[in-house]
């Protein structure tokens, strides 16, 4: 409740010196006649008062509270408002502070506005906490600091300018936290001094230039964050400091040079984190090995070979190297680090052979990460199933050359397995299926798989067999309605493939997010229930031989964005129900035999990018009446080779907004992101998109940006071209060819200045 009126009794107290209210639920405003009775107080602490998740409910101040603390509590020396509101105090106040302050903490105070500088300058100042006041902005002065100054947190707020040479002088300090402001210029090197320093952060601070040296002399520090900033040069080649260092965080920066051994030989060094510099290398040969359990070179373009010496490292627990430029084997000593539970040396150029009995070594790996090493493989034997690997869960070879299938994962634990861009050929039979009882997704994308007796696994969440050789019936096998085990399977991908035959009964599969079995030689009609799965938000069944008609059973579907049904022999109308998938960005229905007039309800679906029905039977002419909104989102309509007839309605022109904006790279969403791990290949690009510019197709892949094109062409439309087709000027290409179309050409295609193709031959203008 009100401090004010659960606290009256303490006004008695003239003489009470220290007062804690903190960690309670006192809300509303401090009255200011609390201070013009305890003016005997020399500690104060209100903080985390309030109901948390309810910022209605916290502990404020208003301007006259709080200047009335300042101007009245002479003898205060230490003032804790951790999350008071303060928002309307004027930071002026802070002037009257008692000079005899030695602890002041403002933590998440929603303080904004200039800082006053004099408050670093009081002298008995021993702790000043300013963490977490976002708008809180100021400049740390450049003379006159309190020397007893001890403790300093300024991260999460916006102080500006550089940090003082005058940083030097505070002999006193222990704890530096400066994290998240907006600095500029260098470090100073002048910590030479600063011999009771134990951590300093200056993370996210927009700092530049070289490392000082003096700060590798620090006697005492333990923790040391220059991370994420535009620090660079090298390393010293000698430290002889730094004896109680624990953790080294210098990742995002551009630090380049070699790779100093004593980096590893620290005696109380637990994580070192280099990541995202410019380190050249190599790693120097480690003489005597510290104790490090965490290192991190991953994304820098250290060359040569993984030297030996860094497996003397017995404590190492994580290693990550990916994304450099080493070579040659992986050093066997890599598995007698017992110790390993996640190693990641993906995105080199090593070789060799990793052999089931290594890896039954790591006892405690749980991430194992060796994708995009084009000369490494993976060696499988006949007494493989006997090996154990009691804590793995991920398992990443894509991009190597791995041959066989290694089954004698299957008893494991193992939940992710990807296994993409390898020479896995032949086929999977029952038994090497059977086990992985914990597996939930397996990628085993562009390979020369050519059978598959059973999906591996009972509680697959994603199976991804796209661009392999598997050919036949497969999913009438895979898919039995009577096998239980893929109630939740969220995703699926066997595009292009030789599969023939039927979809099978799937609706017990209601959990898909993603279905693509584009690119085969699959028949039959289109099952029902897939209109009715609620959570599916990808459905590509192009490029196969369906026929029938299209299932009007999309009336609880709000979630699918993208429905790709193209080249197939699919007839009839399209479903009305599909004007309740609200988020489809793209429909592409081309290369059917449908025979329907244009969807009118496809005008009002407010995030539809790219619609194309090309090389069907729609007749009729296009919607005159139409909503402001309509289709404002519409980058891509495709309408050629149909019976359209009739003139084109100016308002569906006027609408298109995403076509009227600026010209610019429009980038299309054409990558599905899933649920999964933090390694491994958690993105599935879809199938490009087929635009015909005067009947030469091109591809759009992921690589380009999307086109912004619009295609009549091959119909019947007839009247003059509205001049509002001129108003579109992001298209790049336009083609209206063999139609019926009079008059001149609009004056307005003038305006069209990223136009690449323009067809309006065989017409009558």
């Amino acid at each position: 409740g009100s401090l004010l009126e659960n606290t009256s009794s303490l006004f008695h107290f003239h003489g009470l010196r220290r007062l804690n209210l903190a960690g309670n639920s006192f809300n509303g405003t401090i009255s200011s006649k609390l201070f013009s009775q305890l003016v005997s107080l020399t500690h104060l602490n209100l903080s985390f008062n309030g109901i948390f998740d309810d910022i209605e409910s916290y502990l404020r101040f208003d301007g006259e509270g709080f200047d009335m603390l300042a101007r009245n509590l002479t003898k205060l020396r230490n003032l804790v408002l951790d999350t008071v509101d303060m928002s309307d105090v004027e930071l002026t106040s802070f002037l009257n502070l008692s000079s005899s302050l030695e602890h002041l903490s403002l933590e998440s105070c929603e303080l904004h506005g200039e800082f006053p500088s004099q408050v670093f300058q009081l002298p008995n100042l021993k702790v000043l906490g300013l963490n977490g006041n976002f708008n809180l902005t100021g400049y740390l002065p450049k003379t006159n600091w309190s020397s007893s100054l001890e403790l300093l947190d300024l991260s999460s707020c916006d102080f500006r300018g550089s940090i003082p040479t005058l940083f030097g002088n505070l002999t006193q300090i222990i704890a530096v936290d400066l994290s998240g402001n907006s600095l500029e210029g260098q470090i100073p090197d002048v910590f030479g001094s600063l011999r009771k320093l134990t951590s300093l952060s200056f993370l996210l601070c927009n700092l530049s230039g070289p490392l000082p040296r003096s700060i590798f002399n620090l006697t005492k520090i333990t923790h040391l964050d220059l991370s994420i900033n535009h620090l660079e040069g090298p390393f010293p080649n000698h430290v002889n400091e730094l004896q109680f260092l624990e953790v080294l965080l210098l990742n995002n920066n551009s630090v380049s040079g070699g790779v100093p051994s004593w980096l590893f030989t620290l005696p109380s060094l637990l994580q070192l984190d280099l990541r995202y510099n410019k380190l050249i290398g190599p790693i120097d040969q480690i003489q005597k090995p510290g104790f490090v359990q965490y290192v991190d070179l991953s994304d820098n373009d250290i060359g040569g070979p993984i030297p030996y010496s860094i497996f003397y490292l017995v404590n190492l627990t994580w290693l990550y190297l990916s994304s450099n430029n080493l070579s040659g084997p992986i050093p066997y000593s890599i598995f007698d680090l017992v110790n390993l539970r996640e190693l990641d040396l993906s995105s080199n150029n090593l070789s060799g052979v990793i052999k089931s009995d290594m890896l039954s070594k790591l006892m405690s790996l749980e991430v194992l990460v060796v994708s995009s090493n084009s000369l490494l493989s993976l060696s499988t034997r006949s007494n493989d199933v006997n090996y154990s690997f009691p804590q793995l869960t991920t398992v990443s070879f894509s991009d190597c050359s791995v041959r066989q299938f290694p089954s004698f994962f299957q008893t494991s634990n193992l939940q992710y397995l990807y296994l993409s861009n390898n020479m896995i050929s032949g086929g999977i039979s029952k038994w090497e299926a059977e086990g992985w009882e914990r597996l939930l997704f397996l990628d085993l994308s562009h390979n020369f798989l050519t059978a598959l007796e059973q999906f591996p696994g009972n509680n697959l969440r994603m199976l991804n067999l796209q661009s392999n050789l598997l050919q036949g019936p497969i999913l009438s096998t895979c898919l039995n309605p009577q096998i239980p085990i893929l109630k939740e399977l969220e995703v699926l991908i066997i595009s292009e493939n030789k599969l023939t035959g039927n979809i099978p009964s799937i609706c017990n599969l209601s959990s898909l997010d993603v279905l693509d079995l584009s690119k085969n030689s699959l028949s039959g009609t289109i099952p029902d229930c897939l209109g009715n799965f609620s959570y599916l938000t990808f459905l590509d069944l192009q490029m196969n031989n369906f026929f029938g008609k299209i299932p009007d059973s999309f009336v609880n579907n709000s979630e699918l964005s993208h429905l790709l049904l193209n080249d197939n022999q699919l007839e009839g109308l399209v479903p009305s129900s599909l004007a309740n998938s609200i988020s489809l960005e793209v429909l592409n229905l081309g290369n059917n035999k449908l025979t329907d007039r244009f969807p009118c309800w496809t005008v009002s679906l407010p995030s539809l990018q790219v619609i194309i029905l090309r090389f069907n039977r729609f007749y009729g002419p296009l919607p005159h009446s139409v909503a402001s909104t309509n289709f404002s989102a519409l980058r891509i309509i495709d309408l050629s080779e149909n019976d359209f007839t009739g003139t084109l309605p100016t308002k569906l022109f006027q609408n298109l907004r995403a076509m009227k904006d600026k010209p610019k790279e429009w980038l299309y969403s054409i990558a599905f992101k899933f649920r999964g791990s933090r390694f491994g290949s958690d993105i599935y690009e879809i199938d490009p998109l087929n635009v015909t510019t005067k009947r030469l197709e091109m591809e759009l892949t992921k690589t380009v940006a999307i086109f912004v094109s619009m295609d009549l062409s091959n119909n019947q439309f007839c009247g003059k071209i509205p001049k509002e087709v001129g108003q579109l000027i992001s298209l790049q290409m336009l083609n209206f060819s063999h139609n019926n179309f009079t008059g001149p050409i609009p004056a307005s295609f003038g305006n069209l200045i990223a136009l690449e193709s323009l067809d309006l031959s065989s017409n009558k203008l």
